[in-house]
């Protein structure tokens, strides 16, 4: 008898194709009226804004108008790939307050980030780039500094990125939590309402080949692709990682 040959179509995409089938049943029902319950964090498509953004002008802040911005930097993600939330703290006026502290609130859900920089005015280097380590602090993340000094040609931008969770309904609409600020000046505020928001989208071809490997011990998770990634990076190299688990 002929030996068949390996259908490896079948190997590479039939857990995938079942996280697929689940996604586009949960979808359906969003499109035929039936409310299905998404959990914390999961907002109507009606509400869904990728960015937001606040003033402050008031006594504390010697009438200097101060702003906070909070985007996602993806409008659309998978499960399983990376996002990130950027806050822009800064000023529009003559004022020079200093930043101590910036807690960001992610998604219900969220672990914690895998990756966060700061930029800010450093002397004598001017606008500057490091990488920061976030602790817990409530349900955010907390980044701390003895004093980052703001004036209108130099705010503070903080990036968090997450991963965001498995099985999220394909179609469903994800939305952070706000940010908190402390300082000195009128800068500390709390504004739970600062929020971004993304759509939950299909995972691409390269994204769902390398999870079904990950979720079979024979990929890495350093290989995935973020939201926005090619599938030529990551195909080949997956598919020769699994190729050589049987050499």
């Amino acid at each position: 008898m002929a030996l068949q040959p390996i259908n490896w179509r079948f190997i590479l995409s039939h857990n995938p194709m079942r996280r697929a089938a689940a996604r586009a049943a949960s979808a359906a029902l969003v499109v035929t009226g039936l409310t299905v319950g998404l959990g914390a964090g999961v907002a109507g498509a009606a509400e869904c804004s990728q960015t937001s953004h606040a003033t402050k002008n008031n006594i504390s802040t010697v009438w200097v108008t101060h702003t906070y911005d909070k985007t996602v930097t993806a409008s659309q993600a998978a499960s399983g790939t990376e996002v990130t939330y950027k806050t822009v703290v800064g000023t529009s006026g003559i004022g020079n307050p200093y930043l101590s502290s910036i807690v960001d609130y992610p998604p219900a859900g969220f672990g914690a980030p895998v990756k966060a920089t700061i930029k800010r005015f450093t002397f004598p280097s001017g606008q500057d780039t490091a990488t920061v380590t976030p602790v817990p602090s409530g349900s955010g993340y907390k980044v701390s500094s003895p004093g980052i000094s703001i004036n209108s040609s130099n705010p503070v931008t903080l990036e968090m990125t997450y991963r965001v969770p498995d099985d999220l309904p394909v179609g469903s609409t994800v939305t952070s939590g706000g940010i908190k600020t402390g300082g000195t000046v009128g800068i500390g505020e709390n504004l739970p309402n600062l929020t971004a928001c993304f759509t939950v989208r299909e995972p691409n071809a390269g994204e769902a080949v390398t999870g079904s490997l990950d979720s079979g011990g024979l990929g890495s998770s350093e290989g995935q692709l973020s939201s926005t990634g090619s599938i030529s990076e990551v195909l080949g190299d997956t598919i020769a990682r699994f190729l050589k688990n049987f050499s």
